[in-house]
């Protein structure tokens, strides 16, 4: 009885905002400095190039979200789109703020006052054609229409074009992809991306892919799920231009609550297709990290479409953080009448279950404990402690080493205190 007050509790704090803002979420300000740049030796700009030293970022983006005008303006709303996009959207760490200003308040613990994150106009690159598809039977095989699949290649060509240029200014030939969840905007996860890749050093290229969610009201979180299903099809798209460029060396994916059921999915469709094929989808499609925060996936689901199909080998490292304070997936858990990935903790998992995860040795759990603000749910921006982690493991940090001191709880299984990274002894 109390844990069925708690749930419809939690409900009500998740859900009547929702109602009350229409699914949008206004007044965004950058995320806590992570600890590592205050108890360490500060944010490190030696690496940033010159023309990436600036509170100005400019991000590319994909998107499968339809425009909508609004007050006359046209914008990416929560409806969903026949044809996929690319572009560019401008976001600002401050208001007036320079270089060195920034620079200080990426290196303090406490602020005097709220940093606003401003996401300025989009601009759209290229479109591609509408699906499905038009393609006709050719002695037993679907094939492509012609003109259709010549407006796909140029489209292909394009938006690889652009990641070229990007590239070339990185030092790291990297692409740091985020995928966001349930009831986010375009600008939320645009604002989101940012701050991030602001405090992963502004290494690598970063690429927001963002999908048809936040319609807000009642059934919101029905319609996002979904809008989830919806996507797939052009989120392998992305990953599948991505994987056939050469200039890009590694792929590290965040993904966040009901994003991470939009990627895994993608990624199992692609892997099965690639082994069926006669490749090594480890080597094909070069995913170096896969982080998934507050995953929203049913554990029955991860055991018999992940575990059972191998999913891990044809990934880096898989890095799962969970929390069982996330007030959100608790709500998610009580309407799908489903236990949720983020929320679990070691000993929900049977013995055969850590077995597979201890042989694969890639896969790791990583328990928040600095998880309580207001929800949450997104403790990867609000933790100071949770945001140095998924640092440390973008750097190619392993759980237990040096760098990422995480006190070992059983097999893959680890917990990450507030003042994390302190150094710390195995429990």
């Amino acid at each position: 009885m109390k844990k069925h007050i708690k749930s419809i509790w939690a409900i009500c704090r998740i859900w009547l905002p929702g109602l009350l803002l229409g699914g949008c979420v206004s007044g965004m300000s950058l995320m806590p400095t992570p600890n590592l740049y205050v108890s360490g030796k500060g944010y490190p700009e030696q690496n940033i190039p010159d023309v990436q030293r600036s509170p100005h970022i400019d991000l590319l983006y994909v998107t499968d979200r339809l425009v909508e005008m609004n007050q006359g303006v046209a914008r990416y709303g929560s409806g969903r789109s026949a044809s996929m996009a690319f572009g560019t959207v401008s976001v600002d760490i401050g208001k007036g703020l320079t270089w060195p200003e920034l620079l200080q308040i990426s290196k303090s613990a406490t602020r005097s006052r709220a940093i606003p994150v401003n996401v300025g106009q989009y601009v759209e690159l290229g479109r591609f054609p509408e699906i499905p598809y038009t393609f006709n039977m050719v002695h037993g095989k679907p094939v492509i229409d012609p003109g259709v699949q010549a407006s796909v290649e140029d489209m292909v060509r394009q938006f690889q074009a652009t990641m070229r240029h990007r590239l070339a200014m990185s030092r790291r030939k990297d692409v740091v992809i985020f995928i966001h969840g349930f009831n986010n905007s375009f600008n939320d996860a645009a604002a989101r991306l940012a701050e991030v890749w602001h405090f992963l050093r502004r290494q690598g290229v970063p690429l927001l892919y963002t999908w048809p969610s936040g319609a807000g009201g009642l059934y919101g979180y029905l319609r996002d799920r979904e809008s989830a299903e919806y996507t797939i099809f052009h989120l392998k798209q992305t990953l599948a231009m991505l994987a056939s460029m050469p200039e890009v060396k590694r792929i590290h994916i965040i993904a966040h609550s009901l994003g991470t059921h939009v990627i895994t999915t993608a990624l199992r469709e692609m892997i099965i297709a690639r082994r069926a094929a006669g490749e090594n989808p480890h080597d094909s499609l070069r995913i170096s990290n896969l982080i998934l925060v507050a995953p929203d996936m049913d554990i029955g689901v991860v055991r018999q479409r992940l575990m059972a199909e191998q999913f891990g080998p044809a990934i880096d490292q898989i890095t799962v953080y969970t929390a069982q304070t996330d007030l959100a997936l608790e709500v998610s858990s009580y309407m799908m009448s489903g236990k949720r990935l983020g929320n679990l903790k070691s000993t929900d998992f049977d013995a055969k279950a850590k077995a597979i995860f201890a042989s694969e040795k890639n896969v790791s759990f990583v328990n928040v404990l600095d998880a309580s603000s207001f929800i949450g749910h997104s403790y990867f921006l609000d933790s100071p402690a949770a945001s140095s982690d998924v640092i440390r493991v973008l750097e190619g940090n392993r759980p237990g080493s040096k760098n990422r001191p995480l006190i070992h709880k059983q097999g893959s299984f680890w917990e990450l205190p507030a003042d994390y990274p302190a150094m710390r002894h195995e429990k």
